[in-house]
């Protein structure tokens, strides 16, 4: 497999682990994803929680949570550590503006449109932005707002298709819908970003993901143009993970018919 470059950040494996809220993506197992040469993502959904002892106030709860998530992974790991934060947050502009100020070395951010997503940097930050979208026109609309109005070009972008965990924003419809499928929209979003790096000179590394769980699954998806692949549920049954280990035994003695879309 092909390395990922973004920037001046190389992941030997073209692998960026989703990130999974409320405890279940954070330091261990983002080092662990980062020692293997992937990129490790730190969920920052839910730090207030896990980290109540420290504060009851949970945005504070949050912004300490999110600052020894990010001191741990470190420690443990030379590799590449995002952090994942979602737009639909209430305390969003606090988790991002304490990223970039740990140095965090990227910030993927959906849930929502990150319009304002590069206001946050100021002269001295080395955090790179991505943004999360689920199609081309998504990510046209983000870019005319970074690049108008603060010259920002993403650092790359992570397409995600109707089965990716999260808050997507597809119908109950599209879910089994063709039309909407990752494969049907990576070409799209692939085509988007290569006409930006035309028009801007900048690369904008393309990473798909929702539903990746095998090798011939990220060639296939890898075929399409895509730079690398997220990936998140994979993850959680590994000893790394972060999550109780009765939540990994839940999705170990999970059938088929347990999937259930919410």
């Amino acid at each position: 497999m092909k390395e990922l470059k973004i920037g001046n950040l190389l992941a030997k494996v073209p692998i960026v682990q989703g990130g999974m809220g409320v405890g279940i993506s954070l330091s261990g197992l983002a080092s662990a994803v980062a020692n293997a040469g992937g990129i490790g993502v730190i969920s920052s959904a839910g730090l207030g929680v896990i980290y109540n002892e420290f504060s009851k106030d949970f945005n504070q709860a949050c912004i300490y949570g999110l600052k020894e998530e990010l001191r741990k992974a470190k420690e443990k790991t030379k590799g590449i550590i995002g952090v994942n934060i979602m737009v639909a947050l209430t305390n969003f502009a606090d988790l991002v503006k304490t990223a970039i100020a740990e140095k965090a070395d990227i910030i993927f951010a959906g849930a929502g449109l990150p319009l304002n997503l590069p206001s946050f940097l100021d002269s001295n930050s080395t955090t790179k932005l991505a943004p999360i979208v689920s199609s081309a026109r998504a990510l046209k609309v983000i870019c005319r707002r970074w690049i108008g109005e603060y010259g920002y070009v993403p650092d790359a972008v992570v397409v995600e298709g109707p089965k990716a965990g999260g808050h997507l924003g597809y119908s109950h419809e599209q879910i089994n819908d063709e039309a909407y499928s990752l494969e049907a929209i990576v070409p799209e979003v692939v085509a988007a970003a290569r006409e930006l790096e035309q028009q801007h000179g900048k690369h904008i590394p393309v990473i798909a993901g929702g539903g990746v769980y095998t090798g011939e699954y990220i060639h296939n998806i890898m075929s399409l143009g895509a730079d690398a692949v997220q990936m998140g549920t994979r993850f959680i049954v590994t000893e790394e993970c972060d999550a109780d280990e009765g939540f990994k035994q839940a999705y170990i003695n999970a059938s088929q018919e347990d999937v259930t879309i919410i």
